[in-house]
């Protein structure tokens, strides 16, 4: 093949490489999915293009991504009650009496993405609240977080909660004080009614209706590449399997790559991204562990007990056990990736990977690995940006929370400990690197959402004003980085893929205006013109 001849070439924008803040060139050159010409335009005259994008001004940044989401799970919630626009007790019911009213009686109706630290009564429902719904339907609802799960009488009654099961979940089924069940079941309680709640994708129709659905509109967000993550807890499947079918069949637009959170034998391209055929898009990633809850549902474990519950640390998965996972993660050359939120979760974790690392030391000594991963890092004291400094890590955060916690973080924490939270700036300052997620269903997979967030700290509303602890807000360039060559970097790509250099993959974000010219205010309402996967496109607004 003549060296001159280009598949596309792109001109006429604003093209940031992101190799480092502020590097433009002025056109592309793409050849069978990689780049191989990224230069002046001038120097661009030289190539036989078969077709040229005029990007007419526009600016073009390499694909967006997602470090960390729960795909499946957010598929699933479109076919459930959706409560996440639900601002009082009275909402939650009324949106609910009217699914109840359109259900067969007998028939589950499951409620998904409340955040009760948004209703204006700041409490969580109760058995007895969801009683007012119906008494002829099982209902259950599941918090925004996924850590916590309320049930009406009905349910419970079906579920054939006895002493058995409380002393399986003891703690994790809240009790009245004359000990009657409220209806709330947190953290692996909530399996209970996950096993027995139809599965409302069991049909593979309309799953994969479903599931392409979403891709579709991930792509319109300029999304190029997600990290989904499996919840066996709460039977979230995932299947690298169904991805790799939907590749095979030309459908599936962007690039997945599939965590588990059991243990699974890497495949033969797993971790060699630079042997990859670029039209080969989904891919086993990390292995998931947890060490505690939520902030939210105040499971997170901390080394101190709640601001708002003084008898609460969280909850906290058995040190012993986790380094017990790690090992076995570190034996079969897994990536681990593991959630920790509260500090003392975070010291849970930080003891164990030293633990291991130290233990692997030597059989590790002519072998490359990816680095750990610790997922959502919500708090870290100084004694532990010091320990973390000196291990093999990358954080994967979610701006975006911060839009939704800034309003409740500080009765949980108080005012000394919430300048532990959320440091992404100091964390980079310390030369950690942090790659950005949303953990969909939780929050929006939008990532110009989460860059608004890092950048300007406040909620989509703009407030407050000057923005949540400002000195801990990021440049737009180290935001966007966030959600593209560091993504990159968790799944050792960064030589294949995050920036717009050549050899590496055509993973482009076409945006319609410039996202460092626009004001910080307007990142979020930014619109994607085009999107491009191995230099196919995927989505065009213009079409």
């Amino acid at each position: 093949m003549d060296q001159f001849v280009l598949d596309t070439l792109f001109l006429n924008g604003k093209i940031y490489t992101m190799k480092a803040e502020g590097d433009l060139v002025e056109a592309i050159g793409v050849r069978q999915g990689r780049i191989v010409f990224a230069g002046s335009l001038q120097a661009s005259t030289k190539y036989d293009p078969k077709a040229i994008v005029d990007l007419q001004g526009k600016a073009m940044i390499p694909g967006l991504g997602d470090s960390h989401l729960h795909l499946y799970a957010y598929c699933q919630n479109q076919a459930t009650v959706g409560l996440e626009e639900a601002r009082s007790m009275e909402e939650i019911l009324s949106i609910m009496k009217e699914k109840a009213a359109a259900t067969e009686k007998g028939k589950w109706i499951k409620g998904t993405g409340f955040d009760h630290t948004k209703f204006v009564e700041n409490r969580m429902p109760t058995r007895w609240d969801l009683d007012k719904i119906s008494t002829e339907h099982p209902i259950v609802i599941r918090r925004c977080c996924l850590h916590a799960m309320v049930a009406n009488s009905l349910a419970i009654e079906m579920a054939e909660i006895d002493q058995q099961k409380l002393n399986e979940y003891q703690g994790l089924i809240e009790l009245e004080k004359d000990g009657a069940l409220n209806g709330i079941f947190r953290e692996k309680a909530t399996a209970i009614f996950d096993e027995i709640v139809p599965n409302p994708l069991s049909d593979p129709g309309e799953r994969k209706k479903i599931l392409l659905s979403v891709l579709a509109d991930m792509v319109s967000k300029g999304i190029t590449a997600v990290h989904t993550y499996a919840a066996k807890i709460w039977n979230y499947e995932e299947s690298l399997e169904a991805y790799q079918e939907l590749d095979k069949d030309g459908e599936l637009p962007i690039r997945v790559v599939v965590s588990l959170d059991e243990l699974f034998e890497l495949g033969v391209t797993d971790g060699n991204p630079g042997e990859k055929d670029p039209y080969q898009k989904a891919k086993y990633g990390s292995y998931k562990l947890f060490t505690d809850g939520s902030l939210g549902a105040r499971s997170a474990a901390l080394s101190a007990p709640y601001s708002d519950d003084e008898n609460n640390c969280g909850i906290l998965i058995d040190e012993t056990k986790l380094v017990d996972q790690l090992q076995l993660a570190y034996e079969r050359g897994l990536q681990p990736a593991i959630h920790a939120i509260g500090d003392h979760a975070l010291d849970i974790t930080l003891d164990a990977v030293e633990t291991v690392l130290e233990q692997q030391q030597k059989s590790d000594e002519n072998k490359t690995r990816l680095p750990i991963r610790i997922i959502h890092a919500q708090m870290v004291r100084n004694d532990q940006m010091e320990r973390l400094k000196k291990l093999p890590v990358v954080l994967d955060v979610q701006p975006i929370f911060l839009c939704t916690d800034l309003y409740w973080i500080e009765s949980r924490l108080g005012k000394d400990r919430i300048k532990t939270t959320y440091l992404w700036k100091t964390l980079m300052k310390n030369g950690l690197i942090l790659a950005g997620g949303s953990d969909c269903p939780v929050e929006s997979y939008d990532p110009l959402k989460g860059i608004y967030a890092a950048v300007t700290r406040k909620d989509l509303n703009g407030f407050p004003r000057e923005g949540w602890e400002p000195q801990e807000q990021l440049t737009v360039f180290e935001a966007i980085s966030l959600f593209t060559k560091n993504i990159a970097y968790t799944t050792g790509d960064e030589d294949v893929l995050g920036t717009i250099e050549v050899n590496k993959f055509a993973d482009l974000t076409v945006l319609e205006e410039d996202p460092f010219q626009v004001e910080p205010e307007r990142l979020k309402d930014l619109r994607v013109a085009m999107t491009f996967v191995a230099g196919e496109k995927v989505f065009d607004r213009g079409e």
